[in-house]
């Protein structure tokens, strides 16, 4: 399988199966001279983790991740970066059922078109498990950002969970932290918590969710027109997230119906430069950013895998009914989070890196 990496000079190679002895990711082209540990990188794996809560798999994986290469004395050398975070409850009895059989939802029978083999073991690399290999990196990203763009803030939450959507008058950037949902409205995780539980424990299901990622503090001029935009490998790093069937930027599809008026974020001079009357551009023009938040979204669907029965096939073509057993997400969108907050630290330092190589910095003078 060849592509599995990620980024133009900040650049990620990730490797590994759900059910292998280990996975990770290999960080190329982090500055020199960023403070780097193992604690800077959990902190950002531990929000991921399985088993944190009852709301997510109860799958027990410590995700203690392990720097084999390219940091000296507590910094970067500006070497490439190995990251290695181990398995260690891989339960791959549960996946003995389906070896010959195609789960609906799941990639494995497009796997299996494409390479004749497949790794049936919880998906091996098509597994969400991968994801946690993008958190590591991007704890990576994150350091680097701060050492050298300390303005750039960037968190997600979740905004929907299936029809249940978050109110946004009641929208609290200090509720985020202090649920299981990473929601920022106290009463929707309040009634999602039964929802949820209900959804997993009597009708057998899953549902899908909405996260949305916002990066503040980014300084104008990042991203490049054409295809180089900063919308454009934001959009492609969170479409590669498992389960990810949807994103946009700022209004995103809602502004297929507004009008120009309505959708033109009007521009005024402030005391420390222009100012935006709105963002429905979501803190990018033309691919390149404003000086706003960058704001994106991402819609996951529902976790394949669930104990209801579903129809398929097997490896010979003979029909078969599906009941996928083991332990799965009953929504998925909670454990990715901390996924979009990942590829949104490590499209922003790519993107930060690349101004720094083609302008140093330089800036058109406005006022």
């Amino acid at each position: 399988m060849s592509m599995n990496s990620y980024g133009h000079l900040f650049r990620v190679t990730t490797w590994g199966e759900s059910h292998g002895p280990a996975l990770g990711a290999t960080v190329d082209g982090c500055p020199p001279n960023v403070p780097l540990t193992a604690p800077m990188i959990q902190q950002w794996l531990d929000k991921r983790r399985p088993g944190l809560n009852k709301n997510t798999t109860q799958r027990q994986e410590p995700d203690a991740v392990e720097i084999l290469s390219g940091v000296f004395d507590g910094k970067t050398t500006g070497t490439p970066i190995q990251l290695m975070i181990r398995n260690t409850d891989q339960r791959s009895r549960d996946y003995g059922d389906i070896a010959d059989t195609f789960r609906p939802g799941h990639a494995d029978i497009t796997y299996h078109q494409k390479y004749g083999i497949r790794d049936y073991r919880g998906g091996g690399r098509s597994s969400a498990r991968e994801t946690a290999s993008r958190v590591a990196a991007g704890g990576v990203a994150r350091q680097a950002i701060a050492a050298i763009a300390p303005s750039v803030e960037i968190k997600g939450y979740m905004v929907q969970m299936g029809e249940k959507k978050i109110d946004r008058d009641r929208f609290d950037w200090a509720t985020i932290d202090e649920n299981d949902f990473w929601c920022p409205d106290a009463k929707a995780a309040f009634e999602w918590e039964d929802y949820l539980q209900w959804l997993r424990k009597d009708d057998h299901n899953s549902v899908g969710a909405v996260i949305e990622v916002v990066a503040r503090g980014v300084p104008a001029g990042i991203g490049a027109p054409v295809y180089a935009k900063l919308d454009t490998d934001l959009a492609a790093a969170m479409m590669s997230i498992n389960a990810v069937k949807g994103v946009e930027i700022g209004e995103g599809m809602a502004a297929a119906a507004l009008t120009g008026r309505d959708n033109a974020d009007e521009i005024f001079m402030g005391p420390n430069g222009p100012e935006y009357s709105s963002n429905h551009a979501g803190g990018i023009l033309g691919g390149i950013s404003t000086g706003q938040d960058v704001v994106v979204r991402f819609a996951v669907k529902p976790t394949s895998s669930i104990l209801s029965p579903r129809q398929s096939i097997r490896m010979d073509g003979s029909p078969y009914e599906v009941v996928t057993k083991g332990r799965h997400d009953p929504c998925v969108g909670i454990r990715a989070v901390p996924v979009g907050e990942a590829m949104m630290a490590s499209v922003i330092l790519d993107h930060i890196l690349l101004d720094r190589g083609q302008t140093g910095g330089m800036r058109g003078k406005i006022g």
